[in-house]
């Protein structure tokens, strides 16, 4: 089961200077800030927090977060970036595989990472398993995704597919595929993206 692309090669979509990218990632954080404000817990995992944008929000909150990744060098920055802000974070270098069974936390925010599973169904298994009653996931929604690539000229050869992506959701399908073991407490949908507030069963 892969996750994400190794750090070393990523567009830091939180910190572009693209005023529409920009305007984008406004709307992402903004839902995703009221999402995680929903749940009013103080502790959470983060699975692939990549360079650790969503981990640091979450701390400079006062939540105590533990946060993984599959890639050592996106841990690595997230641990500089995480220091550099004052903030005490848990980050360790693991696959959501490796986390079965180790720790459950109230919340579990799993943002830009399953497009990226060979199994998102196992992934979802997992998912479930550490969680004691809230998850906070997100993908790119589907075919918008692709068609706003296409539209600035990006990976025009995969008609516009993410490298890395290989799971595509509509909103609908996405939803479905979540409910199918969560409750769905709430949707938003920042362009471009589905995001859901889920509670366990």
């Amino acid at each position: 089961m892969s996750t994400l692309q190794p750090a070393g090669n990523y567009y830091d979509k939180y910190h572009t200077r693209n005023p529409l990218a920009r305007y984008l990632m406004h709307g992402f954080l903004e839902s995703f800030d009221a999402l995680c404000k929903r749940t009013g817990v103080d502790e959470t995992i983060e699975v692939g927090c990549g360079e650790g944008e969503l981990s640091m929000r979450l701390a400079a909150d006062g939540i105590r977060v533990r946060a993984s990744d599959i890639a050592a060098d996106a841990v690595d920055e997230a641990r500089k970036r995480a220091e550099a802000a004052g903030l005490s974070i848990d980050y360790s270098v693991r696959s959501l595989e490796q986390m079965q069974g180790t720790e459950v936390s109230p919340l579990v925010v799993c943002c830009e990472v399953l497009e990226h599973l060979d199994d998102p169904e196992s992934g979802l298994r997992i998912l479930e398993s550490l969680t004691s009653r809230w998850l906070l996931v997100s993908v790119p929604r589907e075919p918008i995704w692709r068609a706003l690539n296409v539209m600035r000229g990006k990976y025009l050869g995969d008609f516009g597919n993410t490298p890395g992506h290989v799971n595509h959701w509509s909103a609908r399908a996405f939803k479905s595929f979540i409910a199918s073991r969560f409750e769905i407490v709430e949707q938003r949908n920042p362009l471009p993206w589905t995001m859901l507030l889920c509670r366990c069963r």
